[in-house]
């Protein structure tokens, strides 16, 4: 007759280990769950003192009818949306602001991917060493301030002295220096050049980056079955590159969209022409031009909200690449 042994009863220190392990089990999970806000909490704190807490000033200014008069004597002159109703309301934000704004950001998110993808294919075709001097090349268009640069796009089409228009007497194709600020359709021109100029490194270099992890026997395979540069691109590139492209894209829309010291640092950008104004260049100016504080803070809100439902689209994008 066989006879089954009773558990021996735990001794203490069993209890208390297995007591303490079950406890560790039980907080893991919620110190993991918490660790990254951990990580994250000293750049959140810095990003609320140094953009959030400015956002909600501009926000109160926008209610309110702030001028000088507010900032002398320190009273609260508050007119709800009527600042908002107004710039809603103005001709010179759908007929001028608005259209210069989304059109110019339009044109130069294409030109720039365009011409940083096309920069991006020849990178790919050279060698390592021809890759390292061009690329180092380009990346001084980006590292360049925008400051600098639009100085020098401007004296290069100054009407006197510019390099532009004594180009264009020495081929006998004009007479007369012409100053190409004054038009609105060759002074955005101008800036599309300088935007482009400086913006394009940053899409060829990343394009690059996702060129060299293309398979190259898939395009060789497509080559020998007699498909051109071109179809390769779209059937083979495009497809691979696609969230690369969808966050350049996104990413130019965003910078082009609050587009400033390009337009207002050329001549008559600054309110001079107001047939060249901008959301970000106009919020500029009836603030610290016509000292309408609380209209150009409630201009400034609608930039930002514009800007917000582009980094909405932006997320979700990545959020889609990171599910698939």
């Amino acid at each position: 007759m066989s006879m089954v042994q009773a558990p021996l009863p735990a001794t203490k220190a069993e209890s208390t280990s297995a007591s303490v392990a079950g406890g560790r089990k039980r907080r893991g999970p919620s110190i993991v769950a918490a660790r990254p806000w951990l990580l994250l909490a000293p750049g959140l704190a810095i990003l609320a003192v140094l953009m959030l807490w400015p956002l909600i000033q501009v926000c109160i200014y926008s209610l309110q009818d702030y001028g000088l008069r507010e900032i002398n004597t320190g009273e609260n002159n508050w007119i709800g949306l009527d600042n908002y109703v107004e710039a809603l309301t103005n001709p010179t934000l759908w007929t001028v602001v608005l259209p210069n704004t989304v059109g110019f950001a339009a044109v130069a998110v294409f030109v720039t991917v365009a011409v940083g993808t096309l920069v991006a294919l020849l990178l790919a075709r050279l060698g390592t060493t021809w890759r390292v001097i061009v690329s180092s090349c380009i990346m001084v268009a980006w590292a360049m301030p925008a400051v600098t640069g639009t100085y020098v796009w401007t004296f290069i089409f100054d009407a006197d002295r510019g390099i532009f228009n004594a180009v264009l007497r020495d081929l006998g194709l004009m007479d007369d220096p012409v100053n190409w600020f004054t038009n609105q359709w060759s002074f955005y021109a101008i800036v599309l050049l300088n935007v482009v100029h400086h913006g394009f490194p940053f899409v060829a270099i990343t394009v690059l980056a996702g060129l060299l992890g293309v398979s190259k026997e898939m395009l060789e395979a497509a080559a020998l079955d007699g498909a051109g540069a071109w179809r390769r691109f779209w059937k083979i590139i495009f497809p691979t590159l696609k969230p690369v492209f969808s966050v350049v894209i996104i990413l130019s829309t965003i910078w082009d969209f609050k587009v400033f010291a390009q337009v207002y640092l050329m001549p008559g950008g600054g309110g001079g022409n107001r047939q060249v104004l901008n959301l970000g260049v106009w919020s500029y100016v009836e603030s610290f031009g016509q000292n309408r504080y609380g209209f150009g803070a409630a201009l400034a809100v609608l930039l930002t909200l514009v800007l917000i439902g582009i980094t909405i689209v932006y997320i979700r994008s990545l959020m889609k690449e990171d599910e698939l």
